[in-house]
Formats: structure tokens, sequence, C-alpha cells
């Protein structure tokens, strides 16, 4: 896989950083706010009316799903985007709270927040298992294998560098969780929307940067040991 293919955690198996490829390119960055952006934008316009506020965000995300098919773009950020965003529609449009627009989001974060931190604590932290899949030893490279990928866990170093990087990831889901539930449950959806947009995208690049800044280099071919001479 070429260093320009890689997006979100991928990026930080490579041996340079790109902020911009991180993020999915400044196109697939703007697709991820768009959406919600638009939703609290239309919401206090309207006079914090529902409804055209969810019409401008569905459309906005289907929007984006077409221009992509027009040019033959791949489609799979588009399209996770598309399916986040239904989702928040129809369980707003459903319940009548404008607030429950954002309640899928917080469910992911609680999803990612228990993944991540239940790998710690068994002792196989999620960066070091996808990094693992990059490795050389890695199912991604050939001649690689399952049993390659987790090579690592019998490095204690690199045991610690990968629980390290994840806890920065369980911090991530934690302090958007902290700000955004009592948001939530205060109804209180313009600032819901401004914690969720400050916390999304750039917050994510930040972690990915510090992600790799402590795993670069744990994707590189393992030595080969020396042979040891014997007396004839």
């Amino acid at each position: 896989m070429s260093e320009e293919t890689r997006s979100g955690i991928r990026a930080i198996s490579g041996e340079t950083f790109s902020l911009e490829d991180a993020v999915g390119g400044w196109r697939g960055a703007i697709e991820s706010v768009a959406p919600g952006l638009l939703f609290v934008v239309v919401f206090v316009a309207s006079g914090q009316r529902l409804t055209p506020a969810l019409i401008a965000a569905a459309a906005c995300a289907v929007l984006a799903v077409i221009i992509r098919l027009i040019q033959r773009s791949p489609l799979t950020q588009a399209f996770s985007g598309v399916l986040g965003v239904g989702i928040g529609v129809i369980w707003a449009w459903r319940t009548g709270e404008a607030s429950d627009y954002f309640a899928w989001g917080l469910l992911v974060n609680v999803g990612y927040l228990a993944a991540f931190l239940v790998s710690i604590v068994i002792g196989w932290p999620l960066v070091g298992l996808v990094l693992g899949l990059f490795r050389p030893e890695g199912p991604l490279n050939e001649g690689g294998s399952w049993a390659g990928a987790v090579a690592w866990r019998t490095d204690r170093v690199l045991r610690r560098r990968f629980a390290i990087a994840s806890w920065v990831w369980v911090g991530m889901f934690a302090a958007r969780l902290l700000v955004q539930a009592p948001l939530y449950w205060a109804d209180q959806v313009g600032w819901l929307g401004t914690a969720k947009l400050v916390m999304g995208v750039p917050l994510t690049a930040l972690v990915l940067w510090l992600s790799w800044i402590l795993v670069r280099g744990t994707t590189a071919a393992r030595p080969t040991p020396a042979p040891t001479r014997q007396d004839p």
C-alpha cells in the first residue's frame, strides 16, 4: 500500500506523516464536517426548526456521494458519511429532538472508547493490532501472515509503545464524551454541534500525529539475527 493511500489510523504506519492523507484529504475532511455544520447553521437560522436542518444535512451528504459517482472517485468515505448522517437524521426525525441528530456519534465514541480500553487491559492494544497488518510479516504483505501481524507481542518495548498510543485514543474518545454528553442531555444543540466539529477532524488529526510520533518505525522489518559462530 502506497503512502498516498493511507488515511485514518493507517496513516500512522508510514515512515512519514501526511496530515492531509491522515484526514482522508481535504475533500474528505470537508465532506465529514459539512453535514453537521449545515445542520447547526440551518437549525439556528430557521428559528430552531428541525425539518429544514435535517433536510439540509441529508442533502449535503447525498450530494457528496453523487459528485463522487459522477467523477468516479472512491466512495468509501462518502458512503460512511451518508450512513452516519442517515442514522442521525432518522433518529432525530423519529424523536423530534434536534439533539438526537448527534446521538449516534456519541454511541460510536462509547464503542470505540470501550474497544480501545479493553484492548489495553487484556494486553492486545488496538494500535498494535492495526499496525501489525502493515508490518512486513503481516497479512497485507506478500508472504506475511496473521501470526506475523501479532509477533510484536513478544517485544516488551513495542507492546508498551502500542499501549501508550492506544491510551491517546482512549483520551480522545473520553474527552469527546465528557464535553459532548452533558450538552446532549442539556439539549444545547448549537454548542453540541460546535463541540462535535471542533473535536472531530481537528482533534482526530492531532491524535493521529501523536500516535505516529509514538509508533513510527515499528512497521520496519525485523533485523535478521547474525548466525552464531560455532567452534569446530
